[in-house]
């Protein structure tokens, strides 16, 4: 992804790419998984001493308005961040570890058809995810209880 450069800020509020912008955006690329901010700036301050926590949340403000990255809040407390793709996911959250999992599904979409013909109504956004245990945090779980029944699902 490119970022927008303009030395003129004040006329066109296009803010210029520093060295500290590339390094947050290279890590939310390079990242592989979904960051939240504080992880975010634990990694980029691997690279860079001189990066504070404010330049994080100031960064991804700004990609977030240049359309670069999405956040996502998924469950808990936290926003996660991920560079903005074509293709559309959905998530699984693992309420243990944190770990958070993409998942596409033609599920999803034969739904989203159904509730728009049913509705008459025009989906512009699916935002989903699902929350429970990754298969790591199920069997630790599992080793933990020594067979007590687990009450975990909702379901």
């Amino acid at each position: 992804m490119r970022m927008k450069i303009n030395r003129n800020e004040e006329q066109t509020g296009v803010r210029p790419v520093t060295a500290q912008r590339r390094l947050l955006l290279s890590v939310i690329q390079e990242a592989g998984t979904h960051l939240d901010a504080k992880e975010l700036y634990r990694r980029a301050s691997e690279g860079n001493t001189n990066i504070s926590l404010a330049t994080v949340y100031r960064n991804l403000r700004l990609f977030k308005e240049q359309g670069l990255i999405e956040e996502k809040h998924l469950g808990q407390m936290r926003c996660y961040y991920e560079i903005r793709r074509g293709a559309e996911h959905q998530h699984l959250v693992c309420r243990a570890c944190g770990q958070v999992i993409e998942f596409e599904s033609p599920l999803i979409r034969e739904l989203v058809a159904e509730v728009q013909r049913k509705n008459d109504f025009s989906v512009t956004r699916v935002e989903l995810y699902l929350e429970g245990y990754c298969h790591k945090c199920n069997e630790i779980s599992k080793e933990a209880s020594h067979g007590i029944r687990d009450h975990r699902s909702e379901f």
